[in-house]
């Protein structure tokens, strides 16, 4: 998100490494994403009890994860501009591993929130960094990068599902069953200390992105509504389906293998979306076919969640298969690997705010009626606002265009040497820069 002045270009040999070690370190990055979350709604009940909190206060707890995706997702440029992103990203899955040891420990309701608070680092940086890092290191491969590190993100969405209640069962208690997922994200730490630093990048050059007129551009704003309303289905589904099954007669270990099995269908699903995704005729038939997906999946599980919840479940993880094509998206609609950062910041924490109120209304109204009706009302009716501004954001236009309109000046232009138009951007002001030429410039 920050600009530097020109610098040698590497050798193959040279960068062939560091790349690689980028790709591993964003690979188990994505792992981490989610499981500090999926881990918590199938001992959702356990930890009520263990907590004694109400439901409302349980809703609570489905919903701070989401907050802090979006505050602590708005601090990514600063500090990318002022830090390598190799140490921003290792000390927030530091810091993720010592919030979940923290609220593993807790006694009491204020010291877990704290505790998820602190856990939540990792991952708010880490979805906003890594689109902007697949953009700059990998622009060639937009499509293939996204997909293998958003189908991680749904393998290790998975293992916090499935396994959550084994591990609670095996120890005796809840608390095991969250801070084990600290071990991974100790691992995803040492991969980006890993990184090697390349010298001679000066952080004097380093220029901050302005997120604020993206409020100019159509595209960003129905990107920001488009990314909020796909994750406050998938935080629904994830903090609330296991306790809604649960409730409607099946067991607490059945209905973690659902949520497991909804992750674990998105899993295949999330290799393959982004590279179709990058086909703009194929956007709006794959848009049409993740609503169809939803309306069938929630009305199937609202009207008959015993009949067969395999298939409801498994429907509605086709419809959050949007979570992959709207993060393909962000790479697709902004020019360089700057203005991906900043349409990335600006899509995710907004939307987060927006996915926000989704698990903690199911949560109040659940306490005030005793039911469930508002939670399907509420995903239902999402699906409405899904379908019209991703229908939206599947236009094919650049938001840097729809902004320069408006603001003129406000991206930095690509710099021209001896009459060929490249663009040489770096972020974190530590690896090297990538050089792109409009001739041979990928789509994404």
């Amino acid at each position: 998100m920050t600009r530097t002045v020109p610098a040698p270009a590497p050798s193959a040999r040279s960068t062939r490494r560091p790349l690689v070690l980028i790709a591993v370190a964003i690979v188990l990055t994505a792992l981490n994403l989610r499981t500090a979350i999926t881990s918590v709604g199938p001992v959702l009940e356990e930890i009520e009890q263990g907590l004694g909190i109400s439901s409302g206060l349980a809703g609570v707890i489905t919903t701070v994860p989401v907050l802090c995706f979006a505050l602590i997702g708005f601090t990514a440029p600063a500090l990318s501009a002022r830090y390598r992103d190799a140490h921003v990203l290792a000390g927030a899955l530091i810091a993720m591993a010592a919030g979940l040891a923290l609220r593993s420990a807790a006694g009491g309701f204020a010291l877990f929130l704290v505790g998820t608070a602190l856990a939540m680092v990792g991952g708010a940086l880490g979805n906003v960094l890594l689109p902007s890092l697949v953009k700059r290191y990998f622009p060639t491969r937009t499509g293939v990068l996204v997909g293998a590190y958003s189908t991680t993100m749904g393998l290790g969405a998975t293992l916090g599902a499935v396994g959550s209640q084994p591990v609670a069962d095996a120890t005796g208690g809840w608390r095991w069953a969250l801070v084990v997922w600290a071990i991974p994200a100790i691992l995803a730490a040492a991969a980006w200390l890993a990184v090697p630093a390349s010298p001679g990048v000066s952080r004097q050059s380093h220029t901050a992105v302005r997120m604020r007129p993206l409020v100019h551009s159509p595209t960003a704003v129905a990107l920001a509504v488009f990314f909020g309303v796909q994750a406050l289905q998938a935080y629904v589904v994830i903090g609330w389906s296991p306790q809604y099954l649960r409730d409607s007669g099946l067991t607490a270990a059945t209905a973690g293998l659902l949520l497991g099995l909804n992750a674990l269908v998105g899993l295949p699903l999330s290799a393959v979306i982004p590279s179709l995704t990058v086909r703009p005729r194929l956007q709006r038939p794959l848009l049409a076919v993740f609503v169809s997906s939803y309306v069938v999946g929630w009305c199937g599980l609202w009207q008959a969640p015993t009949t067969a919840p395999w298939l409801w479940m498994t429907l509605i993880a086709v419809g959050m298969g949007t979570f992959s094509m709207v993060l393909t998206l962000i790479g697709l609609r902004a020019r360089t690997p700057e203005t991906v950062a900043a349409l990335s910041t600006v899509t995710q924490s907004w939307g987060y705010v927006i996915a926000g109120a989704g698990p903690l209304l199911v949560g109040v109204l659940r306490g005030i009626t005793g039911g469930y009706t508002g939670m399907f009302v509420i995903v239902l009716a999402a699906v409405g606002v899904l379908a019209v501004v991703g229908w939206i954001s599947t236009r094919q236009v650049y938001v840097d265009d729809e902004v320069d309109r408006s603001v003129p000046g406000w991206s930095p232009g690509p710099r021209t040497d001896g009459g060929v138009e490249t663009t040489e951007v770096e972020t974190a002001g530590a690896e090297p820069p990538v050089v792109r030429t409009d001739a041979a410039s990928p789509r994404g």
